[in-house]
């Protein structure tokens, strides 16, 4: 049986994936380290909490004891790594936690996963590690940076971040890229579009439109609205990532994402549409500071390789989306955004 750890598994992306692999798999074993906060929720896993291969522990992966411990306690095949902090507006505020989390935290699992999975080097002293050990490092398409109105952004174009979140995320990037090149240590990373889907925490685009909405609030957006995103599904999102941790090529990255770019303008009136409320609700504020214009992925490499590609239209995932929330008035009621 493998054993995984999944990191920030209490959070949106990372217990969607945690219910897609205990559903899909009946030969694995997953511990979930999630530190709970704000945008941690053990409601989202309310499903598999008593499942016999679910183990969930409390705990920052910033802090190496912790870390070790559990590596030696479990004995991981693979390490998932979701746990960050990953609200920009946040990150414009104090991008401290926004590095111990991301890029510390980040470099902490990497080193303990080099000492567990040791073991003895070549002839040459070239680090080598057992059988079947993997390190999929969760990042996003902001580590790009901003693109025109024209192309997408490969695997292989430069790294050009423009908020202190994209930068911390970029530099955890550079790190597992480091640990692959200097240690050998067989890690891949996944770097995906603006997910959406049921259960994300409403300080994100979608749901905090959806919850006003729903509350006959107004809906604030930024500038002129015309900022444009490639929208995932968080389902499909979670089996891309299944599909790299298990098939992908050690030391590369892959882009995850559903060639469905949206202008932030055209998401939220599809959402009022949705719900029959007025577009009067909508009204602008000043812009976000270093607000990228466009992201979009080329996600071809995954398709090409692993034979992934996503599969939920973006008009019916959000229709569920929005149903979700109107359904789980007592999921944001209680702790994660009823309050706003």
């Amino acid at each position: 049986m493998k054993s995984i750890l999944v990191t920030g598994g209490a959070g949106f992306i990372g217990s969607h994936f945690i219910k897609i692999l205990l559903s899909r798999h009946d030969d694995l074993k997953l511990i979930n380290l999630d530190a709970l906060t704000y945008a941690g929720n053990p409601a989202n896993l309310k499903e598999v909490a008593h499942h016999p291969a679910y183990h969930f522990v409390e705990g920052n992966i910033a802090d190496p004891e912790l870390v070790k411990d559990l590596f030696e306690a479990h004995d991981f095949d693979y390490v998932v790594n979701f746990a960050a902090e990953s609200h920009v507006d946040r990150s414009i505020d104090d991008a401290g936690i926004f590095v111990q989390t991301n890029v510390a935290g980040t470099q902490i699992l990497l080193d303990a996963a080099r000492a567990a999975w040791s073991v003895p080097g070549d002839a040459r002293g070239v680090p080598r590690y057992r059988d079947g050990v993997g390190f999929l490092q969760i990042s996003t398409d902001e580590v790009y940076g901003t693109l025109g109105s024209r192309g997408r952004f490969k695997e292989t174009s430069p790294l050009a971040p423009n908020s202190p979140y994209a930068a911390s995320k970029a530099a955890a990037d550079m790190m597992a890229r480091a640990y692959f090149n200097t240690y050998n240590l067989p890690v891949m990373v996944t770097r995906s579009s603006n997910n959406y889907g049921p259960g994300q925490y409403p300080e994100k685009l979608i749901p905090l439109m959806i919850l006003r909405a729903l509350k006959k609030k107004s809906l604030p957006v930024y500038g002129d609205g015309q900022q444009v995103r490639d929208w995932i599904h968080v389902r499909d999102h979670c089996l891309g990532i299944e599909r790299v941790l298990f098939r992908g090529r050690p030391g590369e990255v892959y882009n995850i994402g559903a060639v469905n770019e949206r202008k932030n303008i055209e998401v939220i009136e599809l959402i009022l549409k949705i719900l029959g409320e007025e577009t009067s609700l909508i009204t602008t504020v000043q812009d976000r500071l270093g607000h990228d214009r466009r992201y979009a992925l080329d996600s071809q490499k995954i398709t090409d390789e692993l034979g992934w590609s996503p599969q939920v239209p973006f008009e019916a995932g959000l229709e569920e989306t929005v149903a979700w929330y109107e359904n789980h008035p007592d999921w944001w009621l209680a702790g994660s955004g009823g309050k706003d």
